[in-house]
């Protein structure tokens, strides 16, 4: 094998297509472009979404719902991730820094304890929010939850 007979696979390479280079190229004149409209024109760029013309898409479809701007997302933890963690590390007390201590909740999440699963350990819990069945279900086990102003 000689390396001066090295060459690309049939097919592999193309030429580019020239235009705009005169009347003898065969792609002079309006270089492929058609004749007049915005696609001939030069700095041309079709809108996100353009359909010819035709009512797009986006515009087809109907509005619909409400987005909120005033809501504030809660970040939910459930009753037996509590119970995991509170048996885990020997735990009492679990606040809000003791969650974003063991990577359960980010900085400034707003935390809401929810009712999935059942606690049995009698710890104290210190967040934002609660359901009304997760309180019930910590006072049953005799801890307490206190909420965050």
């Amino acid at each position: 094998m000689k390396l001066e007979l090295l060459k690309p696979a049939a097919g592999s390479i193309k030429k580019r297509k020239i235009i705009g280079r005169g009347q003898g190229s065969g792609r002079g004149g309006t270089s492929t472009k058609g004749h007049n409209g915005a696609q001939s024109r030069a700095g041309y760029s079709r809108k996100i979404g353009f359909e010819g013309g035709q009512m797009p898409l986006q515009r087809r479809i109907p509005k619909f719902g409400f987005k909120n701007n005033n809501r504030i997302a809660s970040k939910a933890v459930n009753l037996d991730t509590l119970e995991l963690l509170a048996t885990s590390k020997k735990l009492k007390k679990i606040t809000v820094e003791v969650l974003i201590q063991n990577g359960l909740i980010g900085k400034k999440d707003v935390v809401k304890v929810l009712s999935r699963g059942e606690i049995k350990t009698k710890i104290s819990v210190t967040v934002h929010k609660f359901s009304k069945a997760a309180i019930e279900a910590i006072e049953a086990a005799g801890g307490t939850a206190t909420i965050i102003g």
